[in-house]
């Protein structure tokens, strides 16, 4: 699994070799530099002969060389450090991109059959993860690599036969790192899945705050956020245990290096056996196997990172490898015209393969005809409009526009055709201007203010501080309900689009302004054919055609009169609603 994850980021970061390459070339400029100053520290010891017997002029010219390494050192430092960053976040920014673009083309089923938080978690959250590994792992990558060879090759310089020592002694640490790893892997997972299913509660929580005030479920929430919290402190603590394990481990490790070096190294100068070494040659060894060890630390220091990394990318790819909606095929039609006709023939549909919904339903909405759906709240009513706009695809039987399949109509063409007004409003952070204008963002002033207007939302919008200006917080959360589905009504009339479906559409709104509303509404659909889904059965009484559902069938239609007449279920439906007046 990690060598998949690994290979998949790496497909990632190909477009960037240019910055991986001019980094790993300053890696080796900036370490041999680095690993040339030990030689020069151990010559300026060397100077050091005896008790007043100093050599101050080699010592001052080895000095300004020295400090003319570590100068040119740490510009490449800071040229690999620039490179490295560059590939990193250009990688990142590609992957939080096709992220973005991967949940705009996931159906309906997968968004509505997972946590919104958890979603938002793993394209925001887990993604920053996979920056900071890709950071950490990197840059250690390439300065350990070279340090690691370049070291070996200075102390092969100095003592072949220390330096077998240190060679022999190496694998130990790797063993160490690597089994720690192991076991910590699957630690980061849960812990980055926690996360996730933290971010999702809070979410909904503070989504729903009025909710969760009214029905009093601050006290459950705050248990259930405790119990996630409670999971995901020890997943987290398990996690950070064991890869904490590894820095100890491995620097004891690297301290047995440093003291078998000391010690050999002493006993050389000595004795001159097996070699003979000077005060300045020990001393450029003990750095040296410093530095060799170094990366070894390193490398475990920043483990957490870099495990929780491969949590995250293997949360995020869980995403990007789901099942997109069908490709539109290469024959996809542009509807075109003036009226427009919808035909359901034999549609069936169920959202789980065992729970039958939708059952053989049939309807023929001719141009211009307004056609009222009703039925007990279940009973599929939205669903249709699901269908209708291909947020899902039938199971069996077709729906035409104009007489085209509209799976053989492109997804953009067919939805440009409806204009949508939901029970469920939606508003984003901006002006109250650009929210009108979010299906026409070219609109003139002008044009915002008359679809205000016959929508009736331009009172109340002239009457606060900045007018089509002011700024609305997200979803609208400083406006009514009924402001806010005012303003979602005018933004479908502005765009002025050839069929409408309105789905509770003046559900929030109080009854003299629905008066009103369904005023402009009918003004609105005159000539368009219309999609009217309600509750309320005072608000379709001049529809065309009323559809009257039922577990998943149409059990009656016809117009107002004629399902009254006829003393069925919509008359018993309408009766109950009326029964008092």
């Amino acid at each position: 699994m990690s060598r998949t994850i690994i290979g998949r980021v790496a497909g990632y970061m190909k477009p960037y070799l240019g910055y991986l390459a001019g980094a790993l070339l300053c890696a080796i400029i900036y370490i041999s530099l680095s690993l040339y100053a030990p030689i020069l520290i151990g010559h300026a010891v060397d100077q050091v002969v005896e008790p007043g017997k100093v050599d101050f002029e080699r010592m001052r010219q080895i000095l300004l060389l020295l400090a003319v390494t570590v100068v040119t050192s740490a510009v490449f430092q800071w040229i690999m450090t620039y490179c490295t960053n560059q590939a990193t976040y250009r990688t990142v920014r590609d992957l939080r991109v096709k992220a973005y673009e991967k949940v705009n083309r996931l159906p309906l089923k997968y968004i509505d059959g997972h946590a919104h938080g958890d979603l938002v978690s793993r394209v925001v959250n887990d993604v920053d993860q996979v920056s900071d590994g890709l950071l950490q792992g990197i840059t250690q990558l390439f300065t350990g690599v070279v340090t690691i060879v370049g070291t070996l090759l200075f102390m092969l310089t100095i003592s072949p036969v220390i330096t077998l020592v240190v060679v022999c002694i190496t694998p130990l640490s790797l063993f160490v790192a690597a089994f720690i790893a192991k076991i910590s892997r699957k630690r980061f997972f849960d812990q980055q899945a926690c996360q996730g299913e933290l971010s999702g509660l809070i979410e909904e929580m503070v989504g729903g705050i009025k909710t969760v005030r009214a029905f009093h479920y601050e006290n459950r929430a705050e248990n259930t956020f405790d119990e996630i919290n409670a999971r995901l402190y020890e997943a987290g603590e398990k996690a950070q245990f064991n890869s904490s394990l590894s820095n100890p481990s491995t620097r004891f490790v690297n301290g047995i290096v440093y003291t078998s070096v000391a010690v050999i190294g002493a006993i050389c100068a000595i004795t001159g056996v097996p070699t003979h070494l000077s005060v300045g040659q020990i001393t450029s060894f003990l750095a040296y196997a410093n530095q060799y060890t170094k990366p070894f630390n390193e490398v475990t220091a920043v483990l957490t990172q870099i495990q929780t990394a491969f949590a995250s990318a293997r949360r995020l790819f869980e995403v990007l490898d789901e099942e997109e909606e069908p490709a539109e095929s290469e024959n996809t039609q542009q509807v075109k015209g003036s009226d427009y006709t919808v035909t359901f023939d034999d549609v069936s549909f169920s959202y789980r393969p065992n729970t039958k919904l939708l059952q053989e339903i049939d309807i023929n909405a001719h141009a211009g005809q307004r056609i009222a759906i009703v039925g007990p709240t279940g009973c599929g009513k939205t669903t249709v409009i699901n269908l209708i706009m291909r947020f899902y695809d039938v199971d069996s039987g077709s729906i035409r526009v104009n007489d085209s399949d509209i799976r053989q109509i492109s997804r953009s063409s067919l939805r440009s055709l409806f204009g949508m007004v939901l029970q469920d409003t939606w508003l984003f952070s901006g002006t109250i201007r650009d929210n009108i204008a979010y299906g026409k963002p070219n609109a003139t002033l002008e044009e915002v203010e008359t679809a205000a207007k016959a929508a009736l939302a331009h009172s109340f919008i002239t009457r606060l501080p900045n007018g089509y200006d002011t700024m609305i917080s997200e979803d609208g959360g400083n406006l009514s309900q009924g402001q806010r589905q005012l303003l979602c009504i005018a933004r479908v009339m502005l765009v002025d689009p050839p069929m409408l479906i309105l789905d509770e559409a003046t559900s929030s709104i109080d009854t003299r302004t629905e008066l009103l509303v369904q005023k402009a509404f009918q003004r609105m659909m005159e000539g368009r054919t219309s999609f009217v889904v309600a509750h309320r059965l005072s608000t379709i009484q001049g529809a065309d055609l009323i559809l009257v559902m039922n577990a998943g069938k149409i059990i009656e239609q016809g117009t107002h009169e004629e399902l009254l007449a006829n003393k069925g279920f919509y008359a018993n439906l309408y009766n109950s609603q009326f029964a008092a007046s």
